[in-house]
Formats: C-alpha cells, structure tokens, sequence
C-alpha cells in the first residue's frame, strides 16, 4: 500500500484515477503505480489534474500534491 495526502484551502473529494478516493488533508491509501490526481466540483481549482507516481511512501510520509483555488 502507498500514501498520498491531498491539499486544498478547503475540505474536498478527491478523485483518482476518475474514482473519488477520500478527502483532501487525508491520508488516502493506494496501490504503487502511477494515478492521475484531482478535486471533485465545482472545478475551481488549478492544475485541473496531477500525473503522480507513487512508491516508498508510508502513513508518515506520504507523497503530497496541492491545489490551488482560482
């Protein structure tokens, strides 16, 4: 299993790989591999997506990828 802790200015579904996945500021769990990140509506955050390839992560160090609100 690897890790992956979304951020946002605020609480959103994050979606992965086209299937929502958790919470933003939540530790999501995943299978290693490459994903493609983003934020459930409304769609007013930037980039709309992040390609990621997770590995080596762990509850403590997940990889983390932010949005910003536009």
């Amino acid at each position: 299993m690897e890790y992956l802790l979304a951020h946002f200015s605020r609480s959103r579904r994050v979606v992965v790989d086209d299937i929502f996945s958790g919470r933003t500021e939540e530790i999501i769990e995943l299978e290693a591999g490459a994903h493609i990140v983003a934020l459930g509506p409304p769609y007013n955050f930037t980039p709309s997506s992040i390609n990621i390839v997770l590995r080596d992560t762990s509850p403590l160090t997940p990889m983390e990828v932010a949005f910003d609100p536009i």
